[in-house]
């Protein structure tokens, strides 16, 4: 068993068998600090306090671990999501032999706060691939979600089908529901599966405003985006029919074959009544701008449906090959229209088709009276309206391997064009723990373009650039990078580990880099209030504090050393130096070494000499109002051993 950076325990075949392409590494997942584990030890013993008097706790942070992806050669991970609810609870099932098989961690279930979550999470991972696990109706809430977090480049969309109609499925090539399969093959199948473009279309609804007095109604549809189709008439009312009696009995549809029966026995009902027979009367239809309401006269249609994918009612195909000028296509930026009668739309089930009306760009549908419309099989009863039915966007979509298609090449960020920023060691020291503030006392050094790679390869860039502005502020040659986006506050990236982290993982728009050319060290209350007695509170150090002082002291031997005395949270983060009580405390930051601080002192004090509270320059070793440098180190080490003691006890 391998442990991964979030605790969970996952099977060692997971890392080497044979879905090795699309699991999560282990590696990648990072766990992230509690939030406030960062604060001083007083500041615990006042929260302990406040649980004694059983006051209400603070809900816990929900993200609890961060998604560090590692450049890896033939890796697409996989991400699951799952509506358990779906296809009769089979999607329960299925959430657990997805989370033996893959890591657990790229595992999600829908009825947990929905997909967002999870896709931002994984929105820096590279060639990174979605399954969604459900209806139509699932599929959709996904793309949306990506529409909605703006993912660029968005990730390619796969379909395990567990819904009624699940034709968007059946257009891919992934059938008309799952059947048992086993999962391995599924995933299989996933891996090596197509990529193809599916369009997408944008429903903006407006009232008419010159019709008054209207049955009830919505005034919006549930849906305004068209991935499969949206149609108005008797379809959507038998649709609108079956969501109705499915909310108010949810039991009695729990398994594919009652829904379907339920939609033909609706249908059957309507055959008789024709009660959306004069349709045409109530809606005029225009098609890149020509007037086609004469032609649903003539035919007297009952519905009109604009298909997107060729499968629809979950299966049938209405539109005819041979009815229009073009071959239909997911990704050729056209819509058919089809009108269908009421007794059209049985005979879609024996391999019938409808009334083909047209193919266009775009659609204008203007109704006088309220009508069911529905939109992938989400319907309601729709006040007199003014639609318009424009592209929106084309989604990448996964569809089973198929003999002699060509795929669509996915969409690589190739560059980034970010803001430099630099932090000086005095301003990170003193304001470590505020993002705020750090931000507030940045130096910007300018713009650049940088490509997504490593942060190696960026640090190259980087000092390139500042070579080739002359009059931009220079950066000492021990900068160090900073993860401004990880958790709460800011932290140093190891410089041995730059090759680990892509530029996106610890930056959006402006990246910050921590600037060591001026090291300080912290005041003292003496500096602060002017006084130049410092040496008499040292002089009162205990004799077993005085003999680590002398090992300690005797052990130094001015080498400069590198920042690699800090302990770096998890592999990539790192707390900020020594430069505070709170700052020693945090407990993914170990306190630097003294001959670590020495050392680093000793390789800058030949470049800038240190000055005192009064801004002259130190003499004779000295260091502002008559301290000596020895002194201020001791002060604070005197200050910190108690800390150091009780986190050794601990």
């Amino acid at each position: 068993m391998s442990k991964s950076r979030s605790g969970t325990n996952i099977p060692k075949e997971v890392c080497h068998g044979t879905h090795r392409s699309i699991v999560v590494p282990p590696s990648w997942i990072v766990k992230l600090p509690r939030k406030g584990s960062f604060k001083s030890s007083l500041r615990k013993s006042t929260q302990k306090k406040k649980k004694a008097g059983k006051k209400p706790s603070m809900p816990k942070e929900p993200r609890t671990f961060v998604i560090k992806p590692i450049p890896t050669a033939n890796l697409t991970p996989v991400l699951v999501f799952i509506n358990p609810k779906s296809g009769g609870n089979q999607g329960a099932k299925l959430l657990q032999k997805f989370q033996w098989l893959l890591n657990p961690r790229q595992v999600f279930d829908l009825t947990q706060g929905g997909p967002k979550m999870g896709l931002e999470m994984f929105r820096k991972v590279p060639q990174l691939r979605v399954l969604a696990c459900g209806g139509d109706g699932t599929v959709g809430w996904v793309l949306s979600v990506l529409d909605q977090i703006n993912f660029v480049p968005p990730p390619a969309v796969g379909v395990l089908p567990l819904g009624t109609g699940n034709d968007l499925a059946r257009a891919l090539g992934w059938g008309g529901g799952y059947t048992d399969e086993p999962i391995g093959k599924i995933l299989d199948n996933i891996g090596d599966s197509d990529t193809v473009l599916l369009d997408r279309w944008n429903l903006k609804v407006e009232p008419n405003p010159s019709v008054q007095n209207a049955d009830p109604g919505k005034d919006n549809l549930p849906l305004n985006v068209v991935n499969n189709y949206f149609s108005l008439g008797v379809d959507a009312h038998i649709a609108l029919e079956f969501h109705e009696a499915r909310e108010a009995h949810p039991e009695k549809f729990n398994s594919r074959l009652r829904n379907k029966m339920f939609y033909g026995q609706a249908g059957g009902k309507d055959l008789l009544k024709r009660k959306w027979k004069g349709l045409a009367e109530f809606v005029t239809l225009e098609c890149d701008g020509k007037d086609l309401t004469p032609k649903l006269k003539e035919h007297k249609v009952h519905a009109i449906v604009f298909l997107n994918i060729p499968s629809y009612g979950g299966g049938t195909h209405p539109w005819n090959k041979s009815g229009g000028q073009y071959e239909p296509a997911t990704d050729d930026g056209m819509i058919e229209v089809v009108g269908l009668t009421t007794y059209q739309l049985p005979l879609l089930q024996a391999g019938g088709h409808g009334t083909c009306i047209a193919q266009c760009k775009s659609a204008k549908i203007v109704t006088s009276k309220t009508i069911p419309m529905q939109v992938d099989g989400e319907a309601c009863k729709l006040k007199p309206s003014l639609i318009e039915m424009t592209l929106l966007n084309k989604a990448v979509m996964l569809a089973k391997r198929k003999p002699g298609r060509a795929n669509v090449l996915q969409e690589k960020q190739e560059s980034l064009n970010i803001t430099l920023l630099k932090i000086m060691m005095a301003d990170y020291e003193q304001n470590h723990y505020d993002k705020e503030l750090l931000k507030q006392a940045a130096v910007n050094l300018g713009t650049l373009d940088v490509p997504v790679t490593d942060l190696e390869q960026v640090r190259v860039l980087i000092n390139r650039y500042c070579e080739e502005q002359p009059d931009a502020p220079k950066l000492s040659p021990d900068w160090c990078f900073i993860d401004s986006c990880t958790a709460e506050r800011f932290f140093r990236v190891d410089r041995a580990q730059e090759n680990l982290h892509f530029i996106t993982d610890i930056a959006t728009d402006c990246i910050f880099v921590l600037d060591q050319e001026c090291p300080t060290l912290p005041q003292t209350p003496e500096d602060e209030n002017g006084s130049s007695g410092g040496g008499g509170q040292l002089s009162a150090l205990p004799s077993h504090l005085s003999s680590v002082e002398s090992s300690d002291r005797d052990s130094r031997d001015g080498t400069p050393q590198s920042p690699g005395g800090v302990k770096f949270f998890q592999r990539s983060l790192s707390g900020p130096g020594s430069g505070s009580a709170s700052d020693s405390l945090s407990p993914a930051v170990d306190i630097p070494s003294r001959k670590s601080s020495q050392g680093s002192q000793g390789s800058h004090g030949s470049h800038d000499s240190p000055r005192g509270a009064d801004d002259r320059p130190a003499t004779g070793g000295t260091l502002g109002n008559g301290q000596s440098l020895d002194q201020l180190v001791n002060f604070k080490r005197y200050m910190l051993y108690p800390l150091r003691i009780s986190k050794a006890n601990l």
